[in-house]
């Protein structure tokens, strides 16, 4: 009895290669390869932390590392039991790569290279034979015939495998399949699942910056700082690391928001307001207390050279300017009017948000694959036996921090264990 099976893993990101020399250093009488559409392999690899490689996250609770997921977090706590960021660090140390912790939480090879990452997964997928297959562009995806799951208007093969057509004219079969073809910006990209059978949750992007076109605060572009910032007429708040930029906000905290927020952002077309707690560790009552202390205690002081709340000098003049201060005012000529603007312009900034920027080379997607469509505990399709999903393809995405690399991690190791089987 041939215990061999052919398996094609369609996509050569992370969440496909993971999936692919896992199972074949598990099942190594398997024959696997791996089809990638264009002519780069862990291209979003490449690109991700600036080139460094964010490749998880030092969250060591299942719990709390779930809910860094806008989309997946209840089927994540699950498969982090099996496939943890611990493991995530002893896979890569046991294969030379050491992971180094930064002050966020997030980790990168010590190289700050991500191409030692690359050349991890080169190297393990030519150890374990896995064959590659570069501008290998599929069309269609056949199911085996099976009554039982008949009904979903999918063409079927008749030899019990998963056939792919490509669009040189190929048609292979394959006992097992694990797309892993990461997101798409659109529908289009998921047709050919569509076609399939399957359920797409219609994608919308994550992770953005927003985009403030004629604002005066882009002429502060590099300044960083650390506020509270809330869309409004929502319930999304976060606290954390901004930065202004030439087209707008950017930073941790606009990102996770971008992810929390996403499908209610594209409803509201990206036009959105926002406001922002310049001073987040400050109760309102003893910021007005601190600002009349401080017009006696600084009274000839002018507003410009001395500024009592450590905010970036440039941020404060803005700020000391949108609360119709002129900035050679001394502290003791405040008005308590002035004190008024002047705090509720620290406490309760307002910008409006007109569009957005998505970074083409690490677009992350909300939608993809319906989740209630697979089951987790192998990753397999509910509808589709033998069809296995892993990554971004599906209605998965984290917030920024390397978590999307986390769960690739996760569910390409889950479908390695299980379709080798």
């Amino acid at each position: 009895m041939d215990l061999r099976k052919d398996i094609a893993v369609i996509g050569g990101g992370a969440a496909g290669f993971f999936g692919a020399v896992n199972c074949a250093a598990m099942y190594p009488q398997h024959r696997i390869t791996i089809f990638e559409k264009g002519n780069k392999l862990l291209s979003k690899v490449r690109v991700s932390g600036g080139g460094r490689c964010n490749v998880t996250h030092s969250c060591f609770d299942i719990q709390l590392l779930a809910t860094h997921y806008p989309r997946g977090e209840k089927q994540l706590k699950s498969t982090f039991s099996r496939f943890m960021v611990s493991d995530t660090i002893k896979w890569f140390e046991a294969r030379g790569v050491q992971l180094k912790t930064e002050p966020d939480g997030r980790m990168f090879p010590i190289t700050d290279s991500s191409q030692t990452i690359i050349d991890c997964l080169m190297e393990e997928a030519e150890r374990h034979k896995v064959r590659i297959e570069m501008n290998a562009d599929i069309l269609k995806i056949a199911c085996p015939t099976d009554p039982a799951r008949a009904g979903f208007g999918r063409e079927k093969t008749e030899n019990g495998k998963l056939e792919l057509s490509f669009r040189d004219a190929r048609k292979l079969s394959f006992d097992n399949v694990l797309i892993a073809t990461g997101g798409s910006p659109t529908n289009k990209g998921f047709e050919w699942l569509t076609k399939a059978g399957l359920s797409i949750i219609s994608p919308v992007p994550s992770l953005f910056t927003f985009n403030m076109p004629g604002n005066a605060i882009t002429e502060l572009m590099g300044i960083a700082t650390e506020p509270r910032v809330k869309i409004l007429n929502t319930k999304f708040e976060e606290e954390g690391p901004l930065l202004i930029t030439h087209w707008g906000m950017s930073g941790p905290v606009v990102l996770k928001l971008s992810a929390l927020a996403a499908r209610t952002l594209a409803e509201m077309n990206y036009q959105f307001a926002i406001q922002i707690n310049w001073l987040p560790q400050l109760k309102e009552d003893d910021l007005r207390n601190a600002s009349t202390n401080f017009k006696k205690e600084l009274s000839l002081k002018s507003m410009t050279t001395r500024n009592p709340f450590a905010l970036p000098a440039r941020l404060w003049e803005h700020l000391i300017g949108k609360a119709g201060i002129d900035e050679h005012r001394q502290w003791s000529q405040l008005s308590k009017e002035q004190l008024h603007k002047l705090v509720n312009v620290l406490l309760y900034d307002h910008y409006d948000v007109k569009g957005k920027t998505t970074f083409k080379e690490e677009f992350v997607t909300c939608g993809g694959v319906a989740l209630n469509e697979i089951d987790f505990k192998t990753m397999e399709s509910k509808k589709i036996k033998g069809l296995y999903f892993a990554g971004e393809v599906l209605d998965i995405d984290g917030v920024t921090g390397g978590f999307n690399f986390q769960s690739a991690w996760t569910t390409g190791y889950i479908a390695a264990t299980a379709m080798g089987k």
